[in-house]
């Protein structure tokens, strides 16, 4: 090593002595050189370059006016939960209806909108009913001379002693035209008075109603159905599965309650109003089953006059004077594509059987969806009947 640092040096003798360099720069320019630190050096330059321009002019917006404001998604509305019990017969089922005199957006909550053959769209949740407003055609205000007597708590129904009964004198007239026919029914009306009102006026007159008879003011509530033209009836609570937990109220028809306290209820059931057609059950499937309570109810029914319309559940069990079965209730699911594929339904069923009958609870969706789909009807080759139009009478 020693032997090659002096051959070196030797080998630099005699030659003019060179100026003594500074500080060697080459390796930095070689540093800078290299992509990864030209592209920091880029960037510390840049905020550089900006902090000084903030420093020396300030902040451009300064001065100007700001707002900050904290935006959250709204989580959609459950669907509101159909009426069980003793709810759908009191006060408390308030809640189950919607607020209609408002104006809400009915994409509101991710909520769908279906559009319907009219154009009218339907929303299932806070939207109002904007199907129109028909036109009266009014039925003979009630009560009809000799179709009633008085009765403990009220006038009750009665066949007149020229045999006129109120399943026929109550009911709307009815013409066939040859068409197929579909009726429908649509009930728990009397304990909301938003959704009643708007039943009574943009369902067609066809259109059968149904009513609690809990409700307040019920006779006023009939007497305008039928000054619009619906035909009316009273809806009787039954006892279901699951009572007393499920109870649809103090004067539930009791599937072990016998006759007399069957005939003491319906005495009272009956009693609350006057010009209904006909009854039809609220609940009931394990009083459908008692063959004591059955027969005594349609007993009752016979001897007044009366008819009786099923939801569907009591699978046309024979009895009353006049008599029917719902083939289908069209807001088991309360949503608007449910209730239209179920009208949609109803519409096919007339078309291939020649008549068919539907059920369905106030919901304002049932009632928005129902009222657009019967206006469109007649363009469909269907004619829309009164309920009563459905139910067997003897002799035929």
């Amino acid at each position: 090593m020693f032997a090659k640092r002096q051959s070196a040096l030797a080998a630099t003798a005699g030659t003019a002595p060179r100026a003594k360099d500074g500080p060697s720069l080459k390796p930095v320019v070689d540093a800078l050189k290299k992509p990864p630190v030209a592209a920091g050096l880029a960037g510390l330059l840049l905020l550089s370059t900006s902090a000084l321009f903030l420093t020396v002019l300030g902040d451009p917006k300064a001065g100007t006016p700001s707002a900050h404001v904290a935006l959250e998604r709204e989580a959609a509305a459950a669907p509101a939960p159909a009426p069980t019990g003793f709810e759908a017969f009191s006060m408390g089922a308030m809640g189950l209806y919607q607020n209609l005199a408002g104006g809400a957006d009915p994409a509101a909550g991710g909520d769908a909108v279906i559009t319907l053959p009219d154009g009218g769209s339907v929303s299932g949740q806070g939207a109002p009913i904007t199907a129109p407003v028909h036109a009266a055609s009014p039925l003979a205000k009630a009560p009809i001379a000799g179709l009633s007597q008085p009765g403990s708590n009220g006038p009750l129904p009665m066949i007149a002693p020229d045999g006129r009964v109120p399943a026929q004198a109550y009911a709307r007239p009815f013409r066939p035209n040859g068409k197929p026919r579909v009726s429908l029914i649509v009930g728990g009306l009397g304990l909301n008075a938003v959704t009643t009102r708007a039943a009574i006026e943009r369902l067609p007159p066809e259109v059968t109603l149904s009513f609690v008879p809990y409700a307040d003011n019920l006779q006023g509530w009939i007497d305008q159905a039928r000054a619009q033209g619906h035909e009316v009836m009273l809806e009787m609570p039954m006892e279901p599965t699951g009572y007393p937990d499920n109870d649809p109220g103090p004067y539930t028809l009791l599937a072990d309650g016998g006759a007399d306290d069957v005939t003491a209820k319906m005495d009272w059931l009956l009693s609350r109003a006057t010009g209904y057609f006909g009854v039809t059950n609220y609940l009931g499937d394990r009083f459908a089953g008692s063959d004591t309570g059955m027969n005594a109810f349609l007993s009752v029914l016979r001897q007044r006059g009366v008819a009786f319309l099923d939801d569907g559940s009591f699978q046309r069990r024979p009895g009353a004077w006049a008599r029917a079965s719902a083939d289908r209730v069209i807001d088991r699911t309360q949503s608007p594509a449910a209730i239209v594929a179920a009208l949609n339904g109803l519409e096919a069923q007339a078309k291939l059987r020649g008549s068919a009958l539907g059920a369905g609870f106030s919901y304002p969706v049932t009632v928005e969806a129902a009222a657009r789909w019967t206006a469109g009807l007649e363009q469909r080759g269907l004619q829309l009947a009164p309920a009563s139009s459905m139910s067997m009478r003897p002799g035929r």
